[in-house]
């Protein structure tokens, strides 16, 4: 009989991990308010999915996802959002768009990468790093 494997096993987060998470967060919203940016929610919630943050400036909201690293060692954080990554927050952002979006709005996705190493932050926003129609 062979395995065969059917999803990624992923260990629970660990608290450090998370800690280093939602620092990257808060950089990531000081940053996005220095640029203009108003933050209209941390964390949005749809079931088990979340949008890190939802941001809106000059009549577009950006659901942002933010990637966090201590180190270029596992490639640069704005590549790790996958297309499954991108499937879940497309869903995550029609949930949102039906209970609060108001016509007229334009939507996209955007992705900060925060990169910590030693005493610096490197930031990088990349806006409409990827379309809502993800394929399947």
């Amino acid at each position: 009989m062979e395995w065969v494997i059917v999803a990624p096993m992923l260990a629970p987060m660990s608290a450090a991990r998370q800690r280093f998470g939602e620092l990257g967060e808060r950089i990531a919203a000081r940053w996005l308010r220095r640029k203009g940016y108003r933050i209209v929610a941390h964390r949005f919630r749809s079931g088990r999915r979340d949008v890190d943050l939802i941001a809106e400036a000059g009549g577009t909201v950006a659901f942002v996802e933010v990637k966090a690293r201590r180190g270029e060692r596992f490639g640069d954080p704005v590549e790790a959002v996958g297309w499954r990554k991108q499937r879940e927050l497309v869903r995550s952002a029609n949930v949102w768009i039906d209970r609060f979006g108001t016509p007229g709005m334009a939507y996209r996705f955007d992705v900060v990468g925060v990169l910590v190493q030693a005493d610096q932050v490197r930031i990088r926003h990349v806006e409409n790093a990827f379309p809502a129609s993800i394929p399947r």
